[in-house]
């Protein structure tokens, strides 16, 4: 079964972000020029919290939120969700499901190794279900019948 290791194979460990003192339209351009969802806020070397469309539908409503001169920092959340690298799909499903998040960190060792979404999850169960389906559908084809070519009883 695929685990969150296995997914950040896939797409890579690169994690984009931004520091703590830009405003929200910078990061809103770094998101859309990159085609994200969310964007990580780093200080330094260190991640102190993430940015998400939710938060900026949360955020645009609140009292003297602009975006070109609110700082991310005030507006980030810095509860970081963390994940086990060998954490499974299905463990990474409930996971999302039971925190009503779309955003994981990846730990591996103590350390921050990659952030997933559901979509990546999402893309991975139905990999999964379709290298499932294609050694089914191997084994029941018509042609692997043909080959037993056992013979009937007469009556």
């Amino acid at each position: 079964m695929y685990t969150a290791q296995d997914i950040l194979n896939e797409k890579g460990t690169e994690v984009i972000h931004t520091h703590p003192e830009s405003t929200v339209a910078d990061a809103l351009k770094i998101m859309l020029d990159k085609k994200i969802g969310a964007i990580v806020i780093k200080d330094g070397e260190d991640i102190v919290g993430i940015w998400t469309e939710r938060d900026l539908m949360r955020n645009v409503v609140t009292e003297g939120f602009f975006s070109k001169t609110s700082k991310i920092k005030d507006y980030m959340s810095t509860d970081l969700k963390l994940a086990k690298h060998d954490d499974t799909i299905l463990t990474l499903q409930d996971k999302f499901l039971g925190k009503r998040i779309r955003h994981l960190f990846i730990e591996k060792d103590g350390k921050i190794i990659g952030l997933i979404s559901t979509g990546d999850v999402i893309k991975a169960i139905i990999n999964e279900k379709t290298k499932e389906f294609e050694q089914l559908h191997a084994i029941v084809k018509f042609d692997y019948y043909e080959d037993w070519k056992f013979k009937r009883k007469k009556r």
